[in-house]
């Protein structure tokens, strides 16, 4: 699975050399009698405090490996939330690159795995920044704390996905519309499914042309959702009227709920405005702006402030699986 990350405040390796380990992991956190805290990791193997994380598996991208090296870690389920600055330094083969997310926990209880993790500690910023045994991980620590000063540190995702590799429209005679997807797209499809995991949105809206509706199937049968269809957002309607295509748009971000939208790649530009009124330019500036703006079964994650309505924080982009 190839990706393509976008992350508003990741910054190039200050350490000279190549990255040669790739990992990610999170930040949990949760508020406690109006104090932020976050929790902790012991790993008894380097004796050290850090943050749950862990190398990528094949055919992971970042944002999936994050989730699953928590519920491995410390036997949670996480959503991820804002992006936080990615972390490189010096291990034996060159360069470890690390990417962080917050995620906000305020129920579950973690518990360590026994193996990896031996403890896990709840404690203030103060208390963390003293504890973290990498000086690295403090920058992370330091963004989240921004967010949170802000009121944007509690966020819920709005996903925006491309359908997969359909049929090639030369071998389709029959209407558009039902045009499915390709053997390729159907594999995409799957890869999309693991993606919105992440994010678990509950809401799930597509054009309601055959390939859409396929590239978001397996992810709302696996959460037992019902699919939205939103004619507005099919290709000819979008041509019609783009502005009918964008009210479609507004009208799911007013929702203020976690979605995702599926649609096609002549819809994006239209998508793609309603979302550019909502960020800062700086935000702006990281969406796609040249045809194909995403490749097929390809996402945007718009994170969207609670506190600030509707106000969009921050994009990634992420690809799903080609072959």
């Amino acid at each position: 699975m190839e990706q393509d990350s976008t992350q508003a405040s990741a910054g190039a390796p200050t350490v000279p050399g190549p990255i040669t380990v790739t990992a990610a992991g999170a930040l949990c956190w949760r508020v406690r009698n109006h104090k932020l805290q976050v929790l902790l990791i012991h790993r008894p193997r380097y004796k050290d405090w850090s943050w749950p994380k862990g190398k990528l598996d094949a055919g992971e991208t970042t944002p999936e490996c994050a989730v699953r090296e928590v519920r491995e870690e410390i036997q949670v389920d996480v959503q991820l939330g804002i992006p936080l600055p990615t972390v490189h330094y010096r291990v034996p083969s060159g360069i470890k690159e690390v990417f962080y997310w917050a995620a906000r926990l305020e129920d579950a209880e973690p518990v360590p795995d026994g193996t990896e993790v031996d403890k896990v500690t709840w404690c203030q910023v103060t208390e963390a920044l003293t504890l973290l045994s990498n000086p690295s991980d403090r920058e992370p620590l330091e963004h989240l704390v921004t967010a949170y000063s802000r009121g944007d540190l509690e966020t819920y995702p709005f996903v925006v996905v491309r359908h997969a590799k359909a049929k090639p429209r030369s071998n389709w005679s029959k209407a558009e519309g039902e045009r499915p997807l390709a053997a390729t797209g159907r594999r995409q499809a799957l890869a999309v499914c693991r993606m919105l995991m992440v994010w678990r949105p509950g809401l799930v809206a597509t054009s309601p042309w055959q390939r859409c509706v396929q590239t978001v199937t397996p992810y709302a049968l696996d959460q037992q959702l019902k699919i939205r269809n939103v004619p507005q957002l099919t290709e000819h309607a979008a041509d019609r009227s783009p502005k009918k295509a964008r009210a479609a748009v507004e009208a799911l971000l007013d929702k203020h709920q976690p979605a995702a939208v599926c649609t096609h790649r002549p819809v994006l530009p239209q998508v793609i405005k309603v979302l550019e009124k909502r960020m800062s330019q700086a935000l702006a500036d990281k969406l796609p702006s040249a045809d194909p703006y995403l490749r097929p079964g390809a996402v945007i994650v718009c994170q969207v402030s609670v506190k600030h309505r509707g106000r969009i924080v921050s994009v990634e982009q992420f690809d799903a699986y080609d072959d």
